[in-house]
């Protein structure tokens, strides 16, 4: 497989591998809404957060969302676009050291994205996929990246996303961007027979408004066509809903379009027709010239459901049809080029926060779009790209729109953007804001939920590689400990009240730190005796025991089939 290199590479290639893992603490004063949403917020580098986000994350997310800086080269707005920020300078000065003077700008982008993708690799399910925006800028060095670290048999997809067009290019009006999509295991999905489809434009409005005139008048299926026709007449010309307005019949079972029934005219002489009875004149209906489309058993089995899927015209001189529902056919794939106008996201950002407010937001309908089809209603979805929050305002689109609990993860870097924007957007459309002016302001409906506002804390480690018992908790380090004993994430409904932290795999793993059985002195609790040895829970297999020493002896940990780890020294494995 072809591999891509360039200044700086080996530097950072594992790199990911040694970035210390910090501590989490939420901030109470930021957070917003629910806490129990299981919503975050993440101010802080990325590569830092995304390594303390690992060990309660790792394998879990199912959609990994990024709009990382294009690298166009523009330093002339708050959100750095060329990968030359200060804090990006002083990364890369540590990281790569010297050579960072000889890095062209495209060095300094691999350099910064080939230790993220490799860290949200693995925060990724079996069955998980990653997209990620880009231009003409990185594209094919994007690519590369992507093909190296998820493996070329992974990548499934460049979409073209037309944006636009502009009038003051100089050689061509580049009016589109891409968003590359790969797969942790696209052999998981094939095997698995995934299929992925979105809603189809104006669908979800139709069958809402349906579904309202349906209680509106009780099962009146010549009433509901009647409004509902009268509905589609008063869209605007270019409203979504308006293209599905041949679907006005009704019954018991939903919406339909009475779609053809004949046989497709390829000349084939034996096509089917034989008789179907009008159901009220109790006549042979009048059948097409090229005959019917099903064979006759099919078409029995359709009038035999109730209600049938046939429909029938007032006389048997009419050719009947079948039943196309708009609820059977409301998805469709995600077509790997298409518009959107990307002056509907500023704007919608700009209602929120104020002009000029954030350049060049991601639209969140497209990305509830895309989410959505790949994720079901109890999904974590992760950008580590905050950016002005457009992931987290889909997730809660999507949450709104089918009563699901999806959890969003959102980290960014610059503080101020973190709380004046992406906090604020956030929380803008979980409580509802309004928008217009004084005489036409109109309020936009809260969509609900919350998330909880965190900040990067200290390293677990101190520099001279201790962990410090008054700053690093209990759960801190069972968290820790868990994931670096199985390489999963400790499950979020452990109690962490006893030594026992759970199981993997037939592994077991138990931590002896900072008094959790009663006693904080320095060796209370924290020592593996052979007296604290019976008063854990038993285990049928392998038990991994972390404390601060041990005082059995080599022999009985074998026999007993436990393997001890010391802190902090056993620990500090990344």
């Amino acid at each position: 497989m072809p591999t891509l290199d360039w200044i700086g590479k080996k530097a950072v290639v594992e790199h990911h591998k040694q970035v210390p893992f910090h501590l989490l603490r939420c901030n109470d004063a930021l957070s917003v809404g629910e806490p129990g949403s299981g919503n975050l917020l993440v101010q802080g580098d990325n590569l830092l957060a995304l390594k303390a986000l690992l060990p309660y994350y790792a394998g879990q997310v199912k959609c990994i969302y990024i709009d990382p800086p294009y690298n166009t080269g523009n330093e002339g707005w708050v959100y750095n676009d060329n990968v030359n920020s200060p804090e990006m300078r002083e990364w890369l000065g540590k990281t790569v050291g010297k050579e960072i003077e000889d890095l062209s700008r495209h060095d300094k982008w691999l350099c910064m994205m080939y230790p993220r993708l490799a860290l949200l690799r693995d925060f990724l399910r079996d069955d998980g996929v990653i997209m990620i925006s880009i231009d003409d800028n990185e594209l094919a060095n994007l690519t590369v990246l992507v093909n190296e670290i998820f493996g070329t048999n992974n990548v499934l997809a460049t979409l073209v996303w037309e944006k636009g067009k502009k009038g003051d290019a100089k050689f061509f009006s580049v009016s589109h961007e891409y968003i590359v999509v790969a797969a942790k295991n696209k052999a998981h999905l094939i095997a698995n027979n995934t299929k992925w489809r979105r809603s189809k434009p104006g669908v979800d409005q139709v069958l809402t408004y349906y579904n309202d005139l349906r209680e509106q008048h009780k099962g009146d299926h010549d009433a509901i066509r009647k409004d509902i026709m009268a509905w589609y007449r008063s869209l605007p010309a270019k409203h979504p809903a308006k293209a599905h307005k041949h679907y006005n019949c009704s019954d018991d079972r939903g919406l339909y379009f009475p779609d053809n029934f004949h046989g497709p005219d390829d000349g084939r002489e034996n096509r089917p027709r034989y008789d179907i009875i009008h159901p009220i004149t109790g006549q042979p209906v009048k059948k097409p010239s090229t005959g019917w489309r099903w064979e006759e058993a099919t078409t029995l089995q359709a009038l035999a459901e109730v209600p049938p899927r046939i429909h029938f015209g007032p006389t048997h001189n009419t050719i009947p049809c079948r039943k196309s529902y708009l609820f059977e056919i409301d998805k469709e794939p995600f077509p790997s080029v298409f518009y959107k106008d990307g002056r509907a996201a500023t704007l919608e950002v700009e209602q929120m926060l104020g002009p000029g407010s954030f350049a060049f937001p991601k639209d969140s309908e497209v990305l509830a779009d895309l989410i959505g089809m790949v994720t079901e209603k109890n999904d974590t979805i992760l950008d580590s790209f905050g950016g002005s929050g457009t992931t987290g305002h889909a997730v809660l689109k999507l949450n709104h729109a089918d009563r699901g609990q999806r959890k969003f993860i959102l980290v960014e870097m610059d503080k101020e953007i973190c709380q004046t924007r992406t906090r604020e957007r956030l929380a803008s459309v979980i409580n509802g804001y309004t928008v217009g002016k004084k005489e036409s302001k109109s309020l936009v409906p809260a969509l609900g939920g919350g998330f909880r506002f965190c900040e990067l804390g200290e390293p677990l480690f101190s520099s001279a590689g201790t962990i410090e018992d008054d700053t690093v908790s209990f759960k801190d380090l069972a968290h820790h400990v868990f994931f670096i004993a199985t390489g999963e994430p400790l499950s979020h409904e452990s109690d962490l009240k006893t030594p026992f932290l759970g199981v993997s795999k037939c592994v077991a793993v138990y931590l002896l730190y900072n008094g959790i059985l009663g006693d904080k002195s320095v060796n209370g609790g924290n020592i593996l005796t052979r007296e604290i040895l019976a008063s854990l829970p038993p285990h049928d297999g392998t038990r991994i025991i972390y404390g601060n020493g041990c005082r059995i002896g080599p022999e009985r940990l074998r026999r007993e089939n436990i393997i001890f780890r010391q802190i902090p020294y056993e620990v500090r494995v990344s």
